[in-house]
């Protein structure tokens, strides 16, 4: 080997260093945004679930068909989407950080929506170098890199989420504490909020009791509402607008998901910077940004970066590495004027993809 090879595989840049270096870059321009404010997260959840309740009393209090009734489903819908959001913001605290808001949380929504934030514990494996963009990722499809028809399978799940929902608590919950292999059965494959249908991992051992704890809350909900259909003023049409109001709720949820990441990657690890540049940023600022990516949402790459960042300096955090960044910065490289333009990549891809090309293939074959 000759000098001038030696010194230019000496002088090549190494790409795990170039990466710790930017990243520790970006990190020092936001640093002192890592603090969450107690009293801005109780103040928008108190006002958001507040209103979401409110407008559900005008849902079921108005003439059926209504345009009274019909305001009430759109906007309670709206608010329990934004206050539900805050589940992602929890499973990110520290054990011991903000337990009251945590619980309080699972009052107003958890237990009522069948949604306890305990079953999203998963979520920080979606953060993981080696389960992300995975068949292990609970919150990942490779939808983009996988035919049209896994997208559509995807959206038409919408109207049975809430009837899992009470499947999940109402029926097989409590029927497992009495027969250990169906408890084993649930444990594994129904005790975590995933878009993954294939996402397959037993729920941690020392949450179980907590776990327990909000399957009997939930039953007891369920059967006081059950009462009251027996006894009292319930009906099997509020029934029937309830089920619709969860669907409309976990749908916008469910339809924003679909502009969180690319979807390309076809199973294979990937690092720090590489999840970033999976993700997406909707940097246009419209009527439908804030409304359907409430609590920082729309800062989702942002969030893959340093997930311990607030929702409330995301903004502020985006501004500043967007203007102290280098041009070149993997950064500027994630970040989309709408919805519509993330949405259309997708499906541009997915039409393109043929079956033999399916990357969902890997996905199933992780059940097996």
């Amino acid at each position: 080997m000759n000098s001038q090879t030696a010194e230019s595989i000496v002088a090549r840049p190494d790409p795990a260093s170039q990466e710790r270096t930017w990243i520790r870059q970006a990190h020092s321009m936001i640093s002192d945004l890592m603090q969450r404010s107690p009293a801005i997260y109780w103040t928008d959840l108190l006002l958001s679930a507040g209103a979401a309740w409110t407008f559900t009393v005008l849902y079921f209090a108005a003439p059926l068909g209504s345009v009274w009734q019909i305001a009430g489903l759109v906007l309670a819908g709206i608010l329990f989407y934004r206050a539900g959001t805050f589940i992602h913001e929890i499973v990110h605290m520290g054990r011991n950080q903000m337990v009251w808001f945590k619980r309080a949380w699972n009052l107003l929504l958890g237990v009522p929506l069948l949604m306890p934030w305990l079953l999203y514990r998963n979520h920080i494996g979606h953060h993981s170098r080696a389960h992300f963009g995975t068949p292990d990722d609970g919150e990942y499809l490779p939808l983009a890199s996988s035919p049209l028809h896994e997208t559509l399978k995807y959206l038409v799940q919408i109207p049975v989420l809430p009837l899992l929902a009470l499947l999940r608590f109402g029926v097989l919950g409590p029927a497992s504490h009495f027969h250990s292999g169906l408890r084993e059965w649930l444990l594994t494959r129904a005790s975590a909020y995933v878009s993954n249908p294939y996402y397959r991992k037993r729920f941690p051992r020392d949450e179980e009791w907590h776990l327990t704890l909000m399957e009997w809350l939930c039953f007891g909900w369920l059967m006081a509402l059950l009462a009251l259909t027996v006894f009292g003023p319930m009906t099997g049409t509020h029934w029937l607008m309830a089920w619709i109001l969860l669907a409309w709720t976990l749908g916008l949820n469910w339809i924003r998901n679909l502009a969180a990441h690319s979807y390309a990657n076809r199973g294979q690890p990937m690092s720090h910077v590489e999840q970033l540049e999976d993700s997406v940023n909707i940097s246009g600022q419209t009527w439908l940004t804030v409304w359907l990516f409430p609590v920082g949402l729309r800062y989702h790459a942002l969030h893959h970066l340093f997930p311990g960042l607030p929702y409330h300096n995301l903004g502020k955090a985006h501004t500043r590495l967007v203007s102290g960044l280098p041009d070149d910065s993997p950064y500027h490289r994630v970040n989309r004027d709408s919805f519509f333009q993330v949405v259309g990549e997708l499906l541009r891809s997915a039409r393109s993809t043929s079956g033999d090309a399916s990357a969902m293939t890997a996905w199933r074959a992780s059940t097996r």
